[in-house]
């Protein structure tokens, strides 16, 4: 390739509050690319505090996409982000040769990488069923009986969220064979150069620094945010950890001191089955944070540089 028909994309995985943000903005600064976000959550708007969009500061910085620019109440998911994502990446690499993507949703980055399986088209009575299940016993008791259809699945899904839950217990369900199994399909081939790293660190700091995290998020306004969006409870996009739990506390099922201390630990569980999924992928070479001029040196090297 010569310089001016470069494609690469650098993409930076890791658990939430991994310091995945502050390493894609000193990675896109130093590379002068724009930042990807595959994250399923800071996509839409209104969710600045609960998901921990990038600073103004950061955001500044550097140009980012797909923060904040879907609708709560918008349907958005792995194969709409696939497509949309797609045709950014071309427009970015009309001006650039390196992008920088970076996010904690797995399934995100693997439709941007990788492609989305062809599943099973959805069953609507079935899928009625489980909303009315849903409904009634919770998603809890949906994702039990996913559980022993697919234990493999069950670790790294986000149990937090119906929406993937009903999802993979359909298929389940209408298939006869796993989820997990009918995921695994072939990659599709990308026209851009693909180098993952991953931002690692021992579980104990991990699980202090989502805890310090989860402070201040509290002190930066979170229960006057979730108030805001209380409205929009019921869409797939408020169904996640921060909200769900300020959700639980409005209507008096809990105290806020029991809420934050769920969402600490939601979100340390969070933590694991995202490295649960993203240990899984090969292609992912794993850093520390503090790593910056080793990490450059390897992603060059990867290049060809």
């Amino acid at each position: 390739m010569t310089m001016s028909t470069k494609r690469r994309l650098i993409v930076v995985v890791g658990p939430t509050a991994s310091g995945k943000t502050d390493l894609s903005i000193a990675l896109a600064r130093h590379y002068n690319a724009p930042v990807l976000s595959t994250d399923s959550r800071q996509v839409y708007k209104g969710l600045v505090i609960g998901t921990a969009y990038p600073s103004e500061e950061q955001l500044q910085a550097v140009e980012h996409h797909f923060i904040g620019e879907k609708d709560l109440t918008q349907e958005f998911n792995c194969g709409e982000y696939e497509k949309q994502a797609l045709e950014r990446l071309n427009m970015l690499f009309d001006s650039h040769d390196t992008v920088v993507a970076v996010g904690g949703s797995g399934l995100y980055i693997r439709a941007l990488c990788e492609g989305m399986d062809d599943l099973p088209e959805a069953d609507a009575p079935l899928r009625e069923m489980l909303a009315e299940r849903l409904e009634s016993e919770g998603v809890a008791a949906l994702a039990e009986q996913l559980r022993e259809l697919d234990p493999e699945y069950y670790e790294v899904v986000d149990r937090n969220n119906p929406a993937r839950v009903m999802r993979a217990l359909e298929v389940c369900i209408s298939s006869g064979r796993k989820y997990s199994e009918l995921r695994g399909g072939e990659r599709k081939e990308r026209d851009f150069q693909i180098v993952k790293v991953g931002v690692d660190m021992p579980r104990e700091v991990l699980y202090d620094r989502i805890n310090r995290r989860v402070d201040m998020m509290v002190a930066a306004g979170l229960e006057a945010e979730a108030r805001a969006v209380l409205p929009y409870r019921y869409c797939n996009s408020l169904r996640t950890v921060g909200y769900a739990e300020m959700f639980d506390y409005f209507d008096g099922k809990i105290s806020f001191v029991e809420a934050v201390e769920l969402i600490k630990r939601n979100s340390r569980r969070y933590a694991k089955r995202q490295m649960t999924w993203f240990r899984r992928d090969s292609q992912i070479a794993w850093f520390k944070a503090s790593e910056y001029e080793q990490i450059v040196k390897y992603i060059d090297a990867q290049f060809g540089e």
